[in-house]
Formats: structure tokens, C-alpha cells, sequence
């Protein structure tokens, strides 16, 4: 073979001359005539093999020449054959390689060959690539969803392709090397292989699922291109350029990166991807199209699959955490969390590996508060990975733990849901303790904290600070001591020797001396040692401790000194046995106290670290209880679950949270009202145990113990979650009835709180099955309401509130009435406990009465009757114990005052009961009447009319309905007259007949108006109280009823020293207002007035229900609505919140918070409340929040202008001018501040103005355009202008112009404000308010039409007064109807 193939750069290369010894291509074939040379092929192909290619290469180049004109058959059958000379060669060259006797024309032509195969295979695969991706856009799905017909053939290229790559695969993975000469693979044979690879790369759909195959083909082959053929540099590369121009082959390049470093060893790849990533500069990355979302997804996926070669090339990453893009910061930071969850984590790390993990965790701390939302979120689920997969060192608990508490505070949603789910994560995971209550860690640390205390000072006491080796002490004293043994055994006087004789006492034995010299070595009494020493020889001469000194020299003197200091180094000898105790020794022994206390201090450590964990949950606990009502459904849900988990680990105060999510089951939201149910359902109604009874008791022991101490509307919302328990068909349903039954029955030991528990979930169990109630009612009356019911009246109260369970007005039944007769012993039972207990003093009697009396009217059978009955059997009762009372003062003479006292207080009780009893019996007769017997009317026409159908023929039937339908139709009266003739049947009663003479309830009302009225006479609080309240309900009744008594009962509202008296006249106040409301209407203001209220507790009713009036519709919103605005900054934050809601509310009506600003401003800025400029300016910056409008701030500028000119003070000029600063200012409300100049240009000498129309300028400069950050300039300097030089010495161009038109003058007129005068005392919050507190007992005003009309005085009796007179207003003090309400009637409701 004389000529060589070389892979050409493009495919129009191979047709043109060539070098020398170059294939070129001679024979292009038409198209037409391609099928009979494709046919020679083949049969070349089955003769000669894969060397046939040499003979026939012009065909299939004829073909890659022709592609876009051939027919699909034609490629497909080029593709085949191609495909089986690879296929053949890849089988073939396996014997030829391992040949050493192999001729240069033989290994030529085999080259040959393999380029030539492989380079048309390569090509054509590519061309039918792009073919199918356009046949797959034109064939994309439309709006119906149906894909159109692809061509044919084009189906099946997923399987073709995948043959295609494998057998490149298997022919490239031989050594076909050693075919180049010297192994030099040329780089346009790589390069075309490559070329085919990327190219099915870039199809949109090789990251699906169904291309699994195809991808891996094509990862394995780069892998073996990059391992044997030096593709490195240009695999990465081209790394990058797809990652920027094809988004969605993130994931799939890193699974390839990921498979050429491990499988194949290729590590160097991941260093350079890196590296041109991490070169890539923040201003390249901003631009669009950089692909910086490709990069960090990327990074992402590549740091989760090898974390541990992602940790060289780390610093190269880390420079993008200081750029712009936040999506490469998000990547950074979830390289370093895979990295410290699967690398940097354990005990067995050495000290390198903890310093990068420390600096990584310091890392992620910082992105805590990254400037990004999505970076602050993404870093608080890194750290979730890290928590769940318990890699977070111990010492970092506490601080990450804050640092996500403060992140509860986010204004970002997904922030927050991250914090959330991490702080579950932190309790689920905690190595602290399954429990975590703070309360319980409290006296375990206290009493470890104390001893290790104690173990401190006791070693305090023992040894000294630092134990000091013998060694050491004696090298440091050895030069003074050889100084001191020199000096003594120099010679000395024989008088000072005798001195030294007479001072020296025998020694006991040796081993004693030898202690006392080393003392005095230790206590630096080296004299002392020295002479001891020297005399213990000569006492001790047989002694091997003192034997060297045989021959007294200085050097003898000092070993033997050093021995008996130092002792022996060898243990086993007999004269280190023989040795005192050395400062060596004793810290040996001083080891095991030093452990003992090592271990102390870290248990006491532990229980600091699990309090302050425990504490920091509590303070997360009490945040997120916040969350459960935002409108973020997300949220809550995540809320709901944090809920969950805290109680599961028994966190303290968990309950409250449970019990706080507890009315979300009324939710709108399914998913919120799904996700508390489903968190019930996992807390309390899946109880663990062995078998169906443990379980039962696990489940009502769990039940019982939330509802302890619940309100009566958490007991409502549970119900809703255990109605659906029961009505589920649970195999617990039984089993659970069973236990309550016998705890309730006491069948078994339980307190009475689980009783009450007990009988309360048996009614919920009622609402789902009626019968679970109604076949044991025998024993709810025996048990609850039986002979013992006076002794537990709350067990009497819940057993009635279970009964109410199984009435049509709970269950709202639609069928016939469900009552019982009067007969019954239920009712009797009743009755006889409500009638003994009105002369008992119990403070439950009336609640259990109020429940009582509402069960007669839901159950009983003529209630009324009943009802009456029991007032005049109370009141007999009562009357005799009066009349008994009085009997015994009578026989007994005289009495200490003592007792009487006593006598009458217990009367008033009594009495106080009595008349509670009968506003209950008045308020419950007239729901009856509007409810029940209303509805029965509804029901039993609607049965007459049915029957009278069915009797009358079907031609009557079609000629009434002919003539009749069309007049009722137009005029909309069909069934409104006969509902309109029992709602007048129902009025008419109720103002006639219900106050009758012969109704037991009529005498009671001249009593009730009499208490209270006569607060002097009647001044016992429980009497008072109940009297105010009864007639409230006995005014429900009847317009005349409520007219007669409306001017008693704003009294009582205004005068009356006890605040539960106003708070329920304010309740039954808001009532009469929605049932009377032409009465109530004139004695709004009243009711505004209880806002100043100066006890928390009225000024929380008032707005709560002044809330619901105004919400509803019933009153007007006025510019009373300022006393509500008081209330925004009011000192108990829950009043403050209520105030917000109002306000919040409030705007989701159009333009209602508009309409009222000026009034409110002008009632606030009123010098006469004499409210700080701090407050106003908080209770401004609320309300204008809610003006988001451009017309309306547009507007509220004109008339907050308009009121410079009538503002009397310089506080008001201020007051205006802060509003307007508080708006957000828009170009077309500037423009109508500029006109409105001349209204408060002569104001702006006064700071208070000028400065927050300034800071209007400066708002308005942000992201001005130019033109019109001109005019804001220009009105700057105008401001700055008449501000320092007064607006007299400043003329404006516009204004000289004016001048000189009307006659040249230049001076100019300016509006002066008239000088604040004296005005009316006005009601403001603690000051000037016309009330109780200030007025004193002469000063009650009722509403009048004139304010020039006179103020009666209205006062009340006093204890000295015995002829006294109602403290009752005039009829003249009245207000009088001026602006009627009408109510709208039944029949245009019917209409609407």
C-alpha cells in the first residue's frame, strides 16, 4: 500500500489533490446510484472483512457526501455496515498487536483501516444526530398534548446510537497505539472521535432517565480517549464551554468527571475543571449567558460525588464566596458541607484536618448572613445535612444554635423555612438528652456544680498549686546548700559547739532523722539539715543511709543529702524502701483525685451545655409559636412540625405550641388544616403499646392531659380532631369508650380533673355516633348530676356540656325535632341541682347553670314551662332561707354585727345567683323563639305545602303555578309572606307576651333595674355584676325593654368602680348594637370612650368588640377610630396586637383607612390630648403603611396641606409635617406639594417642619431621573432657602413675575396663621376624658344634639342615703335618632 489516510479537518478536504503519498477521493457517486455500490460493500464486507473499507471508503464517503438527499434506508444500511467493520476490527487487531512479527505494510494498512472506519462512522453518526434532533422539534407535542408522526425509521436511532458508541468503545480500548509510528496518536483522530461525543452530548434529552445507556457509553468512551489518548486539557475544556452553553448537562459532567477520576484514575481532570472555574472572574460571571448556573449546579453535584479530591482544589473555590454571584456561593458552600459531612468528620482526625474543618464550619458561620436570601437559606440546609449526619462538633452546637434562633427572624420565607427544619434537626439529633426541659436540668447542675466545688478545695487544701519534681527542687537549692555544708564543716569555736550540742535532741532511729532533714531541705533550713546530718552519723553508725559519710567531705555530705531528698531511683532496692515520701511520690498518688476531677469537670460541662441547648430551644419554641397564624402556608406547615418534634423530646412549654396550632383545624387553607390534624393524629391518635387496651389508655392518658386546664375554645377545636377519630371506623373506637366510661363512672381510681377529661371526650365521641351518649344518659345523671352533684359542680357542667352533644342544634339536624319530655329524669335532676345550688355559695354554680339552662332549651319539651318552674322554685327557696335567717336573728336577741354581716353577705350571693339565673332563662327563652320554634314553623309549612302538592291533581298544579309564578316572580315574594308572618308571630311575643304579668320573668326586671341603679344600697360585687348582666340579657328581649334601660346601662358602662361590671356591659352592649342598632346608634361615642379605659382589661374588650362591629358593618366607621389608633402603642402588647389586626383588617376595605387620616391626624395632633411627637409619629407610621395608592397619596398631600392653613399650634405644623414625610412620595404627589406651597411656606422657619420636608427631598433623589432629580434639587433649595432666611426675604421667580403684573409691587402678601385660642376641653386618653376618674360623681354627660344644651348632673346613692333616687339620666338627656339604621327585612333579603 503506497498511500497513507489522513483524518481531514473537513469533509471536503478528502475530494481535493492531497500531499504527496495522501488518499484522496476519486469516485463521488450520485445518489441515485448509491444502492447497488452499498451492495459491493456488503459483499466485500462478508468476503474480506473490515479491510474492505480500504476498497469501498468512496462509497461511504459518497454517502456522508450526499446525507442531506440521500433516502433514510440508505444511511441507516452505510451506518450498519460501518458499524460491523469497528465492530469486526475491535475483534480482529487483538492478534495483530500482540504479534511481534508484524510487516510496516501490514500495520500500515491496518491503520489505514481503523482511521478510514472510524472517521465515517463518526461523521455519519453526527449527521443522523442532527437529523433526529430537528425531527424531534418538529414532531414536539402541541396544545392538545399529541405528538406527531416522526419519520420513519428515526425511532429507533436511540438503540442505533448506542451500538454505534459501543463499538467505538471496544475498538478504542485496545492498545491500537502501537499502530502510529513512535505511539503518536495524530490529534485529528481524537479529535473526530471527540467531536462525535460532545456532539450527542448537546441532545436536550441525554439527561433523561430513558438515555441512561447512551450516556454512560459516552462517558466511557471519553474516559478511555482522556486515559489513552491524552485528551485531559481538551476534556476539560470542553467541560466549560457546555457548562456555559448547555445549562442541563450540569449533572451529567459531573457524573462523567466523577467516573474519569475514579474508574479510570484520571484525578487531574477535576483540579483543571476546577481551576477554570475558579478563574472565572465575578464581573465574567455576572454577564448573561456565562453559564454561572451550569458552574455552581455543577460544583454541587461534583463535591456530593467526590468530596474528598474536591478538598486539594478548595482554595481555587473559595475566592468566588467573595463575588457577586450568589449562585456560586450557594455552590461553595454545599462543596464545604459534603465535604465536612463525609471528609472532615469523626474523632480520628489529625491536627491539619481539624484545622480545616474548623475553618471551613467558620466559613458556612459567616454565610449565615449572607447578603442573599437564597445563599442564608441554602447554608441552613447544608447545615441540616451536617446535624442529621452528626458531623457538627460538639463545641459548635451552641453557637450554630443561636446564630439559626436569629435567623427565625428573617425576612425571607424560605430563610425562615430553612431555620425551622434545621432546628428540628438539632432537637431530633441532639447529644444531649432525649428529654430537654430546663427546668428539669436546673438541680442536677446545681448539686454536680457543688461538688465539684467541694472536690476543688479539698485538693486546694492537700497540695499546692503545682506539684514540682524532687530533681528539680534540688538542682535549684544545690548551690546555696554546698555554700552551707562548706561553711559548717570549717572548724568552730569549742563554745559554739557546746551551744549546738545542748540545742540538739536525740533522734528516735534513723529513718526518722532522715525525714526531718528532708523538711528542713524542703522548708530552706539548710543549717539545720547540714548539722542534723552530720550528728546522725555518729548516732546512726550502722545506718546505710549515713554510711558514706564515714569520710565527712563535702562531697560525701551533699550525696548523702541528695539521697535522702531525691531518694533512689531504683524501687526495688531496700534503701529506697527505706527513703522518706518525696514530692515525686506524692503526686503519683495525687493522680487518681486529678482524674476524678477531670471527670467531674466534664460532667458538669455536659449539663451546662445540654441547659443552655435547652434554654436556646425554648427561646426558638416561643418564636415559632408566633408562626403558626402568618399567611405563608409553607411556613406554618413547617411551624406545625417544629411543634411536633419539641413535644416528642417533652421540650417545656412544647404543650403550648400544640395547643396554640390547635384552631388552625378551622383553616381555609387544606394543607394547613391537613397538616394539624395529621400532627394530632401522630402526637395523641396513634398510641404505642402490646395490645388494644394499652393502647386505649395511652390514647385517653395523652387526650386527658391536654385538655387540663384548656379554654372552652381549645376544647371546641379538639373536638373537631376527635369527632374525625370516631367517625373513622378506628379499631380503637371501642376499646377507647370502654376506658372512659370506667374512669368517668370511677370504676377505675382517677382524679377529677381526668373525670372531667373522661365525660368531655365522650361527648366528642358523641358528635360522631349519638348513641355512645344517648344509651347511657341514665348514667350521666346517677354519676354527675345525681345527689353528689352539689359537690362537684365543674363535673355536673362538662357531663351537661356532653349532653348537648346529641341535640339538633350541635348536630344540626334537619328532620324532626330530637326532645325529650319534661318528664325525664335529666331535666329533673337538673332542676334540683340549679334550684339547691342558688342558695349554695360555690363559684361553679353558674356556669353549670348557664350550661344547664341552655341543655333545657335545646332537649326539653315546652322549656318555657320548665324554665318557669324552676325560678319559682328557686326564688320559694330562696325566700325561705331569707325568711329562716331572719327567724333565727329574731330568737336569738342580739347578734354581733359580725354575723349579721355574714348573714347578709351570703343573701346577696344568693340573690346574685338568683338574678343570674334569670337573665339566663330571658336570654336563652328568646334564642328558643328566633332558633327553635321559628325553624319548626319553617319546617311544618314546608311539610303542609308538600302534602297540599301531592293532594292537588297535576293540571290544578300546572294552572296555580301559571297564574301565580309570574306576579311572585317579579315582585320576589315567593315564601317571603309567610316568612314575613312568623318572624312578626315571634316580635310580637317577645314584646308582649315574654314580660307579661303572668311570666315569672316579669317580676324580676323592676328588681334588676333597682340594683342597678342603687350602686350605694347594693354595693356587694358578685350582686352588682350579676344584676348588670341579667339586664342586658332581659333587654335582648324587646326594642321597649332595651329603650326603657339604655340610659341605666351607659351608666353602669361609665360610672361603675368595677372594671368586670364595664367589660360585660361592653360585651352586652356590642350585642344590643347588633340587634337594636336605630337605639344604640346615638351612644356610639360611649362605647369608643371605654378605649381610654384606664384598666387593661375593659380597654381589651372594647376593641375586641368594637372590632367585630365595625368589621361587620353594623357601626360607621367614624373618626372615633383615633381612640383605636391610641391603642397601636398602648403598654399591654396584647391590646397593641388586637389594635393592629383592627387596623389590618380595616384596609382590606376600599379606601376606608384613605377616607379617615385627616380626622385621625387632626384628633392625635390635637394639643389638647397632649400626646408625645414619638407616639404619633409610631401611630402614623402604621397607618400610612396602608396607603400604597399613587392617587391616594396624591390626594392625602392636598389635605394634609390644606391643614397648614387651619393648624393653631407649632406642634401641629410639625405633626403635618412628619405625616407628609411619612408617605411614600410618588413624582405626581410631589408635583402637588410644590402647588401647595403657599400653605406651608411660612411654617418652614421651625425645625419640626423643615426637617421632614427635607427628608422628603432626600427619599425622592434615590434612583431619581435627571429631570426630575433637577425640580427635587431646585425645591431643596427653595426650602433651605426660607428656612434660614425667612420666607419674607426670599422671592421666588414665579412669584416677581406675579408682582410686576400687578403693578410692579415686590413685596408679597403672606398667610399668616391666626394664634392658637382656647378652645373646649376634648377627650383625650388619662388627661381631660369627662369620666369617673376625673369628673368625679356629678359628671356623667349623655350624647346630646347641641352642645350648648345643659349637663345635668346625675348622681348615685350613697350608703348614708335612705330615700334615694335612681342614678338614672333624664328622658331629656337622651340622644335622639339622627341618622337611622335600617335593618334590612326578610323579604328583600329573599329578594337578594
Amino acid at each position: 500500500m503506497s498511500w497513507d489516510f489522513f483524518v481531514p479537518v473537513c469533509v471536503g478536504d478528502l475530494v481535493k489533490t492531497g500531499g504527496i503519498n495522501q488518499y484522496v477521493v476519486q469516485d463521488v457517486v450520485p445518489p441515485k446510484q448509491l444502492p447497488p455500490y452499498l451492495s459491493k460493500f456488503k459483499a466485500a464486507l462478508r468476503s474480506q472483512g473490515p479491510l474492505c473499507i480500504l476498497e469501498h471508503f468512496d462509497t461511504g464517503y459518497s454517502v456522508l457526501q450526499h446525507c442531506n438527499s440521500v433516502e433514510l434506508s440508505v444511511k441507516e444500511d452505510t451506518l450498519e455496515l460501518l458499524v460491523q467493520v469497528v465492530s469486526g476490527l475491535a475483534a480482529s487487531l487483538p492478534a495483530l498487536l500482540i504479534s511481534t512479527s508484524v510487516s510496516a505494510a501490514e500495520r500500515k494498512e491496518k491503520l489505514n483501516t481503523v482511521k478510514m472506519s472510524v472517521y465515517l462512522l463518526c461523521k455519519i453518526t453526527e449527521t443522523l444526530e442532527s437529523e433526529s434532533y430537528r425531527q424531534s422539534i418538529v414532531t414536539a407535542p402541541g396544545k392538545g398534548g399529541k405528538k406527531g408522526k416522526a419519520g420513519e425509521g428515526l425511532l429507533q436511532w436511540d438503540s442505533e446510537r448506542e451500538k454505534v458508541l459501543q463499538a467505538l468503545v471496544q475498538l478504542l480500548q485496545l492498545d491500537i497505539r502501537s499502530l502510529w509510528s513512535l505511539s503518536l496518536v495524530e490529534e485529528e483522530f481524537i479529535s473526530c472521535v471527540t467531536c462525535c461525543c460532545y456532539k450527542l452530548l448537546e441532545n436536550p434529552t441525554v439527561g433523561h432517565v430513558k438515555s441512561k445507556p447512551t450516556r454512560d457509553c459516552i462517558i466511557h468512551l471519553l474516559g478511555v480517549l482522556i486515559k489513552k489518548y491524552n485528551h485531559l486539557l481538551g476534556a476539560s475544556v470542553k467541560v466549560i464551554q457546555l457548562l456555559q452553553h448547555f445549562e442541563q448537562l450540569s449533572s451529567v459532567l459531573a457524573q462523567a468527571v466523577f467516573v474519569w477520576s475514579t474508574e479510570y484514575g484520571v484525578r487531574a481532570i477535576i483540579g483543571e475543571v476546577i481551576r477554570e472555574i475558579g478563574q472565572r472572574s465575578s464581573e465574567e460571571l455576572s454577564r448573561e449567558g456565562s453559564g454561572v448556573k451550569a458552574f455552581s449546579s455543577f460544583l454541587s453535584e461534583l463535591g456530593a460525588l467526590v468530596p474528598e479530591l474536591m478538598i486539594p482544589n478548595i482554595s481555587v473555590l473559595i475566592t468566588h464566596l467573595e463575588g457577586e454571584s450568589h449562585a456560586m456561593r450557594v455552590a461553595v458552600c454545599e462543596v464545604l458541607g459534603e465535604i465536612l459531612v463525609r471528609v472532615l468528620c469523626g474523632d480520628g482526625l489529625d491536627e491539619s484536618g481539624k484545622a480545616d474543618r474548623d475553618r471551613f464550619f467558620d466559613t458556612l458561620q459567616e454565610h449565615l448572613h449572607d447578603t442573599h436570601s437564597h445563599v442564608r437559606a441554602r447554608v441552613l440546609q447544608v447545615y441540616a445535612r451536617i446535624v442529621n449526619s452528626k458531623a457538627l462538633p460538639l463545641c459548635k452546637y451552641s453557637e450554630v444554635m443561636g446564630l439559626t434562633v436569629g435567623r427565625l427572624m428573617d425576612k425571607s420565607i424560605n430563610v425562615v423555612k430553612s431555620a425551622i427544619q434545621l432546628l428540628a434537626a438539632f432537637i431530633a439529633h441532639n447529644p444531649y438528652s432525649c428529654k430537654l426541659s430546663s427546668a428539669d436540668l436546673k438541680k442536677p447542675l446545681e448539686k454536680e456544680t457543688a461538688k465539684l466545688r467541694e472536690m476543688k478545695e479539698k485538693l486546694e487544701e492537700k497540695a499546692p498549686v503545682a506539684v514540682i519534681k524532687a530533681s528539680e527542687l534540688w538542682a535549684a537549692m544545690e548551690p546555696e546548700l554546698l555554700v552551707t555544708v562548706k561553711t559548717e564543716l570549717e572548724p568552730t569555736s569549742e563554745t559554739e559547739r557546746e551551744q549546738e550540742e545542748e540545742e540538739e535532741k536525740e533522734e528516735e532511729d534513723d529513718r526518722a532523722t532522715a525525714v526531718k532533714i528532708a523538711q528542713y531541705l524542703r522548708v530552706n533550713k539548710y543549717r539545720n539539715a547540714v548539722r542534723l546530718c552530720i550528728r546522725a552519723h555518729s548516732c546512726f553508725p550502722e545506718s546505710e543511709m549515713f554510711a558514706a559519710l564515714s569520710t565527712l567531705s563535702p562531697e560525701t555530705l551533699m550525696n548523702t543529702l541528695a539521697l535522702l531528698f531525691k531518694g533512689s531511683d531504683e524501687d526495688t532496692s531496700e534503701l529506697s524502701q527505706n527513703l522518706p515520701p518525696t514530692p515525686q511520690k506524692e503526686g503519683e498518688k495525687e493522680e487518681a483525685e486529678d482524674g476524678e476531677l477531670k471527670k467531674q469537670e466534664m460532667l458538669v460541662q455536659y449539663l451546662r451545655d445540654t441547659e443552655t441547648f435547652a434554654l436556646q430551644v425554648e427561646r426558638a419554641i416561643s418564636v415559632i409559636n408566633t408562626m403558626l397564624y402568618l399567611k405563608t402556608t409553607s411556613v406554618v406547615q413547617e411551624a406545625v412540625q417544629f411543634c411536633v418534634t419539641v413535644c416528642e423530646f417533652s421540650v417545656a412549654n412544647s404543650v403550648s405550641g400544640v395547643r396554640k396550632m390547635l384552631p388552625l383545624v378551622w383553616s381555609t387553607d387544606a394543607a394547613i388544616k391537613d397538616a394539624v390534624v395529621q400532627a394530632y393524629r401522630r402526637l395523641y391518635l396513634n398510641p404505642q403499646g402490646d395490645t388494644t387496651r394499652t393502647k386505649a389508655q395511652t390514647l385517653v392518658d395523652s387526650l386527658s392531659e391536654l385538655m387540663v386546664d384548656a379554654s372552652l375554645g381549645t376544647i371546641q377545636c379538639l373536638e373537631e380532631i376527635v369527632q374525625e377519630f370516631f367517625g373513622n371506623g378506628s379499631n380503637l373506637q371501642s376499646t377507647v369508650v370502654q376506658v372512659l366510661w370506667e374512669r368517668f363512672t370511677g370504676k377505675r381510681e382517677t382524679s377529677g380533673l381526668n373525670r372531667r377529661a373522661a365525660v368531655l371526650l365522650l361527648g366528642m365521641a358523641a358528635r360522631a355516633e349519638r348513641e355512645v351518649v344517648l344509651s347511657n344518659l341514665d348514667t350521666l345523671c346517677s354519676v354527675a348530676l345525681g345527689e353528689k352533684v352539689t359537690e362537684d359542680f365543674l363535673l355536673a357542667r362538662d357531663t351537661v356540656f356532653t349532653i348537648c352533644s346529641i341535640t339538633d342544634h350541635v348536630r344540626q339536624s334537619k328532620g324532626a325535632p330530637f326532645r325529650l319530655p319534661q318528664d325525664h329524669q335529666l331535666f329533673t335532676c337538673l332542676t334540683q341541682a340549679i334550684a339547691e345550688g342558688v342558695v349554695m355559695e360555690d363559684p361553679y354554680w353558674q356556669s353549670f347553670m348557664e350550661q344547664a339552662v341552655r341543655l333545657i332549651y335545646f332537649l326539653a319539651e315546652s322549656p318555657d314551662q320548665l324554665c318557669s318552674r324552676l325560678l319559682q322554685r328557686s326564688a320559694r327557696l330562696l325566700q325561705d332561707q331569707i325568711a329562716e335567717g331572719g327567724e333565727i336573728n329574731k330568737d336569738a336577741g342580739q347578734i354581733q354585727d359580725g354575723s349579721q354581716d355574714s348573714n347578709e353577705q351570703v343573701n346577696c350571693v344568693c340573690l346574685a345567683q338568683l338574678l343570674a339565673l334569670c337573665g339566663c332563662v330571658a336570654f336563652w327563652q328568646v334564642s328558643h323563639l328566633e332558633r327553635s320554634v321559628s325553624a319548626e314553623l319553617r319546617r311544618r309549612r314546608g311539610e303542609t305545602e308538600e302534602r297540599e302538592e301531592k293532594e292537588k291533581g297535576p293540571s290544578s298544579k300546572a294552572k296555580q303555578a301559571a297564574n301565580e309564578s309570574a306576579i311572585e316572580e317579579d315582585l320576589g315574594l315567593i315564601g317571603a309572606s309567610a316568612e314575613d308572618t312568623e318572624a312578626e308571630l315571634i316580635r310580637k311575643i317577645c314584646e308582649t307576651e315574654l314580660l307579661a304579668e303572668e311570666n315569672l320573668l316579669c317580676p324580676f326586671l323592676p328588681l334588676l333595674v333597682r340594683v342597678c341603679s342603687s350602686p350605694g344600697r347594693y354595693p356587694h360585687p358578685q350582686l352588682t355584676t350579676a344584676a348588670c348582666l341579667a339586664l342586658s340579657q332581659y333587654m335582648m328581649i324587646s326594642p321597649s325593654v332595651c329603650e326603657e334601660n339604655i340610659r341605666l346601662m351607659f351608666t353602669v358602662l361609665e360610672r361603675s368602680a368595677l372594671p368586670i361590671v364595664r367589660a360585660n356591659a361592653i360585651i352586652a352592649l356590642g350585642d344590643l348594637t347588633v340587634r337594636f342598632p336605630n337605639i344604640l346608634e346615638p351612644w356610639t361615642q360611649n362605647l369608643y370612650a371605654r378605649l381610654s379605659d384606664e384598666v387593661p382589661s375593659v380597654r381589651q374588650t372594647a376593641v375586641t368588640v368594637l372590632t367585630q362591629l365595625v368589621l361587620k358593618d353594623v357601626l360607621k366607621v367614624k373618626g372615633q377610630v383615633s381612640e383605636v389608633a391610641v391603642l397601636l402603642i398602648d403598654p399591654e402588647p396584647h391590646i397593641a396586637s388586637l389594635a393592629l389586626n383592627f387596623f389590618n383588617e380595616l384596609a382590606t376595605k376600599d379606601n376606608a383607612i384613605y377616607n379617615l387620616l385627616p380626622d385621625i391626624i387632626s384628633r392625635l395632633s390635637d394639643p389638647e390630648r397632649g400626646m408625645s411627637s414619638e407616639d404619633f409619629n409610631t401611630i402614623m407610621k402604621q397607618l400610612f403603611s396602608y396607603i400604597t395608592k399613587e392617587r391616594q397619596t396624591e390626594s392625602l398631600v392636598e389635605k394634609l396641606c390644606q391643614r397648614f392653613r387651619t393648624a393653631k399650634t407649632e406642634r401641629q405644623w410639625c405633626d403635618l409635617a412628619m405625616s407628609l414625610s411619612l408617605l411614600s412620595m410618588c413624582e405626581r404627589g410631589f408635583k402637588r406639594l410644590q402647588e401647595c406651597w403657599e400653605c406651608y411656606s411660612d411654617k418652614l422657619t421651625e425645625p419640626g417642619v423643615y426637617q421632614p420636608l427635607l427628608s422628603i427631598t432626600a427619599k425622592l433623589r434615590r434612583g431619581a431621573k435627571p429631570q426630575f432629580k433637577a425640580q427635587v434639587d431646585e425645591f431643596e433649595k427653595r426650602l433651605t432657602a426660607v428656612h434660614t432666611r425667612g420666607l419674607e426675604n426670599v422671592e421666588s421667580p414665579e412669584m416677581d413675575e406675579e408682582n410686576q403684573k400687578e403693578g410692579g409691587s415686590s413685596e408679597k402678601t403672606v398667610m399668616r396663621t391666626p394664634l392658637p385660642t382656647r378652645g373646649r376641653p376634648r377627650t383625650k386618653r388619662g388627661q381631660s376624658k369627662p369620666s369617673v376618674s376625673s369628673r368625679g360623681d356629678d359628671s356623667f354627660v349623655t350624647p346630646q344634639k347641641s352642645r350648648k344644651s345643659k349637663k345635668p348632673v346625675i348622681t348615685f346613692s350613697s350608703d348614708e342615703e335612705e330615700d334615694e333616687e335612681d342614678a338614672v339620666m333624664a328622658e331629656s338627656e337622651t340622644p335622639k335618632v339622627t341618622t337611622p339604621i335600617a335593618r334590612t327585612s326578610r323579604r328583600a333579603r329573599l329578594r337578594n
